[in-house]
């Protein structure tokens, strides 16, 4: 099947199939700083031999469990051989939304509410969105902000709240039976042709905060203490 290059990622490169779906290559190219791996940088830092790979089979692995549950996400199938992943056509909700769901205060939102709570004090599945926007810092923006600024409905925004608790608790709950604490998790949505919101982009290991026996687990180290035998 014919595919054509429609975009240029930091972490994979988006081809438009004939068929109205897209494929997405995932690449070995990380986000980090000084030869440093960091999925909190904007730009590409290094090249890991193997994370395209992992972050496709983290990602093959919750998608399948997410679709059985009936949950609408974006994945259709996915090639091993050649790391790509098949999805359905998706808009994202303006020019780009971070969801984050919270299971304990840390990182950002601890900064941004030490004065409310303790650090690593738990959280009831919060919910909170971001602009991607490397220039303004990811800005937060409230259910009537995205509203009000046309980038989404009330329906769609409730939706996707409830589709963001759903999913992280599935997550929580399977790396809880590997011995794995999930402390954060940050997700991309977008809506279909009908204008249902689905889940788009990955779910890899550089998109959670997990923790072991009170301990922050690195992305690499999490990818391979998820998939050891």
């Amino acid at each position: 099947m014919k595919k054509e290059l429609v975009y240029t990622g930091k972490t994979k490169d988006v081809f438009a199939l004939e068929n109205g779906n897209y494929l997405l290559k995932f690449k070995d190219d990380c986000t980090g700083k000084d030869g440093v791996f960091d999925p909190g940088e904007n730009s590409v830092g290094l090249t890991i031999e193997g994370v395209g790979d992992v972050n496709l089979r983290m990602s093959i692995y919750y998608f399948e469990k997410i679709n059985k549950e009936g949950i609408k996400t974006h994945y259709i199938s996915a090639n091993l051989e050649d790391t790509t992943m098949e999805v359905v056509a998706a808009k994202p909700f303006g020019k780009g939304l971070e969801v984050i769901c919270r299971e304990k205060a840390v990182g950002s939102f601890y900064r941004r509410y030490s004065d409310y709570i303790e650090e690593g004090a738990d959280l009831p599945s919060y919910v909170e969105t971001t602009f991607k926007n490397d220039e303004k810092g990811d800005p937060l923006v409230t259910k009537d902000g995205l509203v009000d600024l046309g980038v989404m409905t009330a329906a769609q925004y409730d939706d996707l709240k409830a589709m963001t608790k759903k999913i992280t608790k599935i997550i929580a709950d399977d790396l809880a039976e590997k011995g794995l604490v999930l402390y954060d998790i940050k997700f991309e949505f977008g809506y279909d042709k009908d204008g249902n919101v689905i889940l788009i982009d990955e779910i890899a290991s550089g998109n959670m905060r997990v923790y072991k026996d009170g301990k922050y687990i690195d992305p690499m180290t999490l990818s391979k203490l998820f998939f050891a035998k």
